[in-house]
């Protein structure tokens, strides 16, 4: 069994998206995913599957638009590719609540720094299927646009640390 962890984009943010994490561990367990666990209310979920991960993404995929009556984004990594991305983190003397790494499904286009608008005192670097971001000021007065991240789930080093430790331990 692998163990991953499942990242939902728009979930308990800002109002939308509600999905309480009862449901989305009640969600995972009938997909036959074992030893399901939740971390915070923002959509995140660690667990194991014998499923390869895009049968996994799949599988979340459609439980939660089942749900929800729309489509739900879902990130997928194992407990070996999150731990990398925190690794891999080129920000690692900033703050850790102000640096996130942008999830992707796949690798980021090679022009998606260029491509970014609104640019202040953040810092971008591109990562394997991530895009990472050192907010300087932080998020909220942001207005850093990022086209190549419009898909993705963010989270900042804190979560990603929890999850990783997390799904290790399963």
């Amino acid at each position: 069994m692998t163990s991953y962890i499942a990242l939902l984009r728009a979930v308990n943010v800002g109002g939308t998206g509600k999905l309480p994490m009862t449901e989305l561990t009640a969600m995972c367990q009938q997909a036959g995913f074992a030893k399901v666990k939740t971390y915070i209310a923002s959509g995140n979920v660690v667990f194991q599957s014998k499923l390869p991960e895009a049968k996994v993404k799949a599988a979340l995929e459609t439980k939660l638009a089942t749900y929800a009556g729309k489509p739900v984004g879902v990130a997928v990594r194992t407990a070996a590719e999150m731990a990398a991305v925190l690794a891999a983190n080129p920000f690692p003397e900033a703050a850790t609540n102000r640096t996130v790494a942008i999830f992707l499904d796949e690798a980021p286009p090679a022009n998606a720094l260029e491509a970014a608008t609104g640019q202040q005192d953040e810092e971008i670097r591109l990562g394997l299927r991530e895009i990472y971001v050192h907010y300087g000021q932080g998020m909220a007065d942001s207005r850093l646009k990022i086209p190549a991240a419009k898909n993705g789930t963010a989270r900042n080093m804190n979560t990603i640390a929890k999850l990783a430790e997390m799904a290790n331990a399963l």
